[in-house]
């Protein structure tokens, strides 16, 4: 099919040279001339597993390419918008912006009989405000909400095999047309048994922010236990595996620690607070204020727990950052915990070193005043307090004998509780995880 992404940010890129990759004929769409180069010339503005292979065999077959005018999209019959949604500056709510704006330059191209499919995260609403739109502008072109699921790390994974599919399309002929043309979009997936769920475009939206709220509500839930286990000399990790087991909650995502972050759980439980409000209804999910405040606490936290190994007084001590990006297998530092720590740190006088297999680059952008070091003996040297954060494989593979003569002082703090306390105390390490 012949298809335009417009947006080539993380959602908007993978989705192209996914889509690429599964047969389609795609061009994808961005303002942004430096990346819309990077692109064009097969290299990835992000770290993402699998996206450069994809997006050099997309570019090579002829499949896939890349431009900054929106007339290119005009030989598409179905468009993604695939742009960001950011918090807006000085709120809660989500920056609607780009999403508007790009909608505004795509139906400048678009044609009757095009289908015009939303892949942004938006607040409850936005859907049936841009059908009004597209309906005004370009008659006999319709609208679907199609909401990603992507776990960054494994993006391109998430897109050609996606665990569900969810269409948010108008009522009647219009919308079982739309349903049946995502169908082939997605015919690989369809065909392999993916579960699609044909909805209205209110649940669709709801969807993705409900599925966000929920999986930080966990995180935040277990961090909470982590809080009380701090004070009562209980293991959170045992009491998770313990309440694990019960079927109605799971173990996975139960994982106590420095808590969420990434450019989405943050953000997105946010502005679905504020437009709760906006409807309100802003009680029926005020405990989500809770799960961001728990949140934030965990960073404070770790903050407390460096402080206290060197005796109260971080100033001119030497801290060991072992991560930065908000996540291991990504470049991503947006809301990171990791980075957020460091520069925390740092305010309290620290000499902080930092290390991320992927992510120094953009960390510098933010946070140019920290120390970085590509090494991880380099950033371990003369270390006070080792901090993980980010628990990349060999940061959590780690000899905690052979690492222990690197550093100017044994004491180690689990940001993620992925280390084995045993075997790190048994080395003569001060060992100290969140809730254990």
């Amino acid at each position: 099919m012949k298809i335009s992404v417009i947006g080539c940010g993380y959602l908007g890129a993978v989705h192209a040279a996914s889509m690429a990759e599964m047969g389609h004929d795609v061009v994808g769409i961005d303002v942004d001339e430096a990346k819309i180069a990077q692109l064009a010339a097969g290299t990835a503005p992000f770290f993402e597993p699998g996206l450069p292979e994809i997006l050099r065999a997309g570019l090579a077959s002829g499949r896939l390419r890349f431009s900054t005018d929106f007339a290119d999209a005009a030989s598409a019959d179905v468009h993604f918008v695939a742009v960001g949604t950011p918090q807006v500056a000085g709120g809660d709510a989500a920056d609607m912006r780009y999403v508007d704006a790009a909608f505004s330059s795509l139906l400048a191209h678009a044609k009757t009989g095009d289908l015009l499919v939303g892949k942004s995260t938006v607040p409850v609403g936005t859907a049936a405000r841009l059908a009004d739109l597209v309906a005004s502008t370009v008659p006999g072109a319709t609208l679907v909400w199609n909401p990603e699921f992507l776990r960054e790390g494994f993006a391109v994974q998430d897109t050609i095999q996606p665990d569900r599919l969810v269409y948010g399309v108008p009522e009647g002929a219009a919308g079982e047309h739309a349903a049946r043309v995502l169908d082939k979009v997605y015919a690989s997936a369809v065909s392999e048994g993916t579960p699609v769920i044909v909805a209205d475009y209110a649940t669709a939206e709801l969807v993705k922010v409900s599925a966000n709220a929920f999986l930080a509500t966990k995180i935040s839930f277990i961090n909470a236990m982590a809080e009380i286990a701090e004070v009562t000399g209980a293991d959170v990790t045992k009491l998770a595996d313990a309440i694990g087991h019960d079927a109605r909650i799971g173990r996975r995502f139960l994982n106590a620690g420095v808590g969420f972050g990434g450019g989405c759980l943050p953000k997105d439980i946010r502005a679905f607070s504020a437009r709760a409000r906006e409807l309100g209804k802003g009680e029926a999910i005020a405990f989500l204020d809770e799960v961001d405040k728990i949140n934030l606490r965990r960073r404070t936290r770790v903050v407390q727990l460096a402080s206290e190994a060197v005796g109260g007084d971080l100033a001119g001590k030497r801290i060991a950052m072992l991560g930065l990006a908000f996540k291991p297998h990504s470049d991503d530092v947006r809301d990171s915990p990791a980075l957020d720590v460091s520069m925390k740190l740092a305010d309290a006088g620290a000499d902080v070193v930092a290390t991320d297999p992927q992510a120094i680059e953009r960390a510098r952008m933010l946070a140019p005043h920290l120390t970085y070091e590509s090494s991880i003996e380099e950033t371990l040297r003369g270390a006070d307090v080792v901090v993980l954060l980010t628990e990349w494989p060999e940061f959590v593979g780690l000899d905690p004998v052979a690492v222990g003569s690197l550093v100017a002082g044994k004491r180690v703090i689990d940001g993620r509780n992925s280390l084995d306390p045993a075997a790190w105390r048994e080395a003569g390490w001060e060992y100290r995880g969140l809730g254990r």
